[in-house]
């Protein structure tokens, strides 16, 4: 029996000793957390100059109080897996282990809200915290900025220290126009992820316009079916099908991110017209537009890009019946707060109809259970509590809608949209508002923007992306990146932390991020690109 105890003891002191010098073997880099590149800039970071390392003995823990932490874990470990040829699962636990990474959401930390997370990285383990789920979500985002951009590596490292961060802006969101040339899933599910990367947590779909309805509506079939079938330039169109607005709405919360549907009106609706003629107060929708863009092929539908000369007949109770039942599926199927509106450039609706449309639809949108978001025209009526508006363009109706008591989306035109051209050698885009170059796009905040308007009329910000001139997923990427980061930025990080001298460096240091996710980003001449080794 000795003997044996005595061998068994002499293994178990091998082991240890093994463990004690692959530890000691592991030469680690000595780094700075202050001057890692993380966009956007965290509230408050200290460095303790090591790091830790990741490698095939490395596990992630989370807190078995919280499951929908697995979830977090797992995306951790799918990513850190891709990036380092790694194998790492995820374990439930019931305390904090000694070493490896860890997440837990339960921070009770009042100053975190609930997108806000501390982080901190000693040599032997990784602790995310945050008050729930969704915070620990926005910290895995601070995790892979942390980690080299390129990937492929053995062993992984990352500077230790301490991260404390939260954001500015509760609604930190990006547009995307699948209305004026149609995207499928799969790119809605890679805008996504681009928003994700940068803690973003809105996506605002704009689903239906003169030239395209993009969205399945069952009671009323040919809004998508006849609606859907061109674009911008007379190709083939698309929409999505309900079971498809789903998957897209489930990735999105998956990553915690809501998605925003707009159903444009009583403009932008040439679509919908020649799907439904009742729509129109004389049943003739291929009149309504007498424009030489209208498709050869398909009567009433528009392939062109001018606006402002469609409307719904708002006198007429089909209109409404057609609405509801519009609102009624979308809301069924949208668990955010939120269906948005438009609203917006109803040139041919005069504004005694046009008021009484605005209130009567937003009722309507009450009845379903969501709030009423509409562009910045729409604050001309009645606003109801839980109304918001987005400005784009006139800044007067931003401060009518606030005087009115409702809240604030900005998002101006000549500040915000990611479909204006940089320069003029852009190679796509408009410049009606302006020509935004990266700097510009960055260089403004959104509580200073109006007078008159300060931070706690505002909600947040949100970059629309318009689809006139963008035909493909290189397209998108052109106009987004490196913009969106910025606006990333702007929504996430307090504007005394913020300057542009300091930011294009950090900036350029993504160029490699953009890379290694193949994004066909526009390489701004105001960005020191080469200066990051």
């Amino acid at each position: 029996m000795y003997i044996k105890q005595k061998g068994t003891y002499f293994i178990q002191l091998i082991a240890v000793i093994a463990i004690i010098l692959q530890s000691s073997c592991e030469t680690r880099t000595p780094k700075d957390l202050t001057k890692e590149n993380i966009i956007p800039k965290p509230v408050s970071i200290t460095a303790t100059g090591s790091s830790f390392i990741v490698n095939a003995d490395t596990k992630i823990y989370f807190d078995e109080s919280s499951r929908e932490l697995e979830r977090n874990g797992q995306f951790l470990a799918d990513y850190l897996n891709e990036a380092g040829s790694l194998s790492l699962g995820t374990e439930s636990v019931s305390e904090a282990p000694q070493a490896g990474i860890y997440l837990s959401a339960s921070a009770n930390n009042d100053q975190l809200g609930d997108e806000g997370y501390n982080l901190e990285i000693t040599e032997d383990l990784i602790t995310m915290s945050a008050n729930n789920p969704q915070g620990v979500f926005r910290g895995l985002q601070t995790i892979r900025q942390l980690l080299p951009a390129a990937k492929g590596s053995a062993t992984l490292e990352i500077a230790t220290g301490t991260i404390s961060d939260f954001p500015t802006y509760s609604y930190r969101g990006s547009m995307l126009d699948v209305a004026r040339h149609f995207f499928d899933v799969s790119d809605v599910k890679r805008y996504i992820d681009f928003l994700t990367f940068y803690k973003m947590n809105v996506l605002h779909l704009h689903l239906t316009d003169d030239q395209g309805w993009r969205i399945e509506i069952k009671s009323w079939p040919k809004l998508a079916e006849y609606g859907g079938l061109t674009e911008v330039g007379g190709g083939k169109g698309g929409f999505f099908t309900q079971d498809d607005y789903i998957e897209i709405v489930k990735y999105a919360a998956d990553r915690h991110i809501i998605i925003i549907p707009e159903i444009d009106m009583p403009g932008h609706t040439q679509a919908a017209l020649a799907s439904y003629p009742e729509l129109t107060c004389d049943g003739q929708a291929h009149l309504v537009a007498s424009l030489k863009e209208m498709s050869s092929d398909y009567p009433g539908l528009y392939t062109g890009t001018e606006v402002g000369f469609s409307t719904l007949c708002t006198s007429q109770e089909a209109t409404y019946k057609i609405i509801n039942d519009v609102v009624r599926e979308l809301a069924a199927i949208t668990p955010g707060p939120y269906i948005h509106i438009g609203g917006d450039e109803s040139h041919v609706t005069k504004k005694e109809d046009y008021i009484p449309f605005i209130e009567r639809v937003q009722t309507i949108v009450k009845s379903h259970g969501k709030n009423m978001i509409g562009w910045d025209e729409t604050a001309q009526s009645a606003l109801q509590p839980g109304g918001v508006v987005q400005l784009w363009h006139n800044e007067e109706f931003a401060k009518e809608a606030v005087s009115k008591g409702a809240k604030l989306i900005m998002a101006p035109a000549k500040k915000a949209y990611l479909d204006m051209s940089y320069d003029s050698t852009s190679r796509i885009g408009y410049h009606w508002a302006a020509y935004i170059e990266v700097d510009e796009g960055y260089n403004w905040d959104p509580s200073t923007y109006l007078s008159g308007i300060n931070k706690d009329d505002i909600i947040g910000l949100e970059a629309p992306l318009w689809g006139e001139t963008i035909t493909n997923m290189d397209d998108i990427e052109y106009l987004t990146f490196p913009r969106l980061p910025g606006y990333a930025e702007i929504g996430w990080t307090p504007l005394e932390n913020r300057n542009w001298d300091e930011y294009k460096l950090r900036l350029a240091a993504h160029g490699k991020r953009f890379e290694a996710m193949d994004i066909d980003y526009y390489p701004s001449a105001r960005v020191p690109w080469d200066s990051v080794k």
